[in-house]
């Protein structure tokens, strides 16, 4: 049975050459994985940013097949998925990593934007706890991804629209980071959000879709703050509903309020600078404003 690619995933092909390539790779790669792993197709095919997601069945098991268009975030996504073995994250059942393609036990659709937002971020924090086992060699490096990084806080001008003074502490925050040892060494997520936890028969809640990288727990925070952001605002006070989601958060995690603070601020700053290096010249004002009022409100 042919799978239909959906008419959404289409349209990346926009992207690029190299997404139109993929794009028209697609159907007969789904094909030859069907075939070579005796999959039956067991529903409608669902995508996301740049992956495809087929309800399947193999052997008689509900799964699914995720393939993915090949970008460095997805490479060890199976390794950390492999690591976790289930253990608060969903169960990989079978890896094909040179054609980022994935045979993951199925889960339910229901995600965590269907419960109210601080149980949701209180059932994250505990969820921190079981993922951030030791990482091994095969994992980048946050701290190398931050010097990357840095360099490009390092490259806006002083007209760039955004308070210069998060610039520069930003940049501090960084170097700090990049030269401390805790900076590296655990298996974070990276991606952590509202969407990437879906209801499951095995557990409540599982954890999906891993950017996984070497690196600090702390680090984890910041898009439960950023995301379910018309809560946020429609809360009246925002300081107070930014710092509700961030001590909910840590304190179901254990984690350090100083250090988690530092990591919210660089992140949210991430955020920024990607914005303003990526812009077709149209900046989405509404994206910078909210990333400059949570690094305001997480620290006055």
């Amino acid at each position: 049975m042919p799978v239909d690619i959906p008419a959404g995933l289409l349209a990346v092909a926009s992207r690029g050459q190299e997404w139109a390539d993929w794009l028209d790779r697609l159907p007969r790669l789904l094909r030859d994985l069907l075939g070579e792993w005796s999959l039956q197709v067991d529903g409608t095919a669902a995508y996301g940013n740049c992956a495809i997601v087929v309800p399947v069945l193999a052997g008689g098991q509900r799964a699914v097949l995720k393939v993915q268009f090949p970008h460095w975030e997805a490479e060890t996504e199976h390794l950390a998925l492999r690591t976790w073995a289930g253990n608060g994250a969903v169960q990989l059942l079978r890896a094909d990593p040179r054609r980022f393609a994935l045979l993951l036990e199925r889960l339910e659709s229901r995600d965590l934007t269907t419960i109210d937002a601080l149980d949701a971020c209180e059932i994250v924090g505990q969820t921190y706890k079981r993922l951030h086992v030791a990482a091994g060699p095969q994992y980048r490096p946050l701290s190398g991804e931050l010097k990357r990084w840095v360099e490009g806080f390092r490259r806006l001008p002083a007209s760039a629209p955004v308070p210069h003074r998060y610039v520069e502490q930003a940049i501090s925050l960084s170097e700090d980071f990049i030269a401390d040892p805790a900076t590296d060494g655990r298996l974070i997520h990276t991606d952590l959000h509202y969407e990437n936890m879906l209801a499951a028969d095995r557990e409540p809640w599982l954890v999906i879709d891993p950017k996984p990288l070497s690196g600090d727990p702390h680090f984890e925070v910041a898009p439960l703050i950023w995301n379910r952001w018309d809560e946020v605002v429609a809360a009246g006070d925002l300081r107070f509903a930014v710092r509700q989601r961030f001590y909910t958060a840590i304190d179901a995690a254990g984690l350090d309020e100083d250090r988690a603070r530092d990591w919210v601020i660089v992140r949210q700053m991430l955020n920024v600078l990607g914005t303003l290096e990526n812009t077709d010249g149209t900046l989405p004002q509404d994206w910078l404003t909210r990333n400059i009022a949570i690094v305001k409100a997480i620290q006055n």
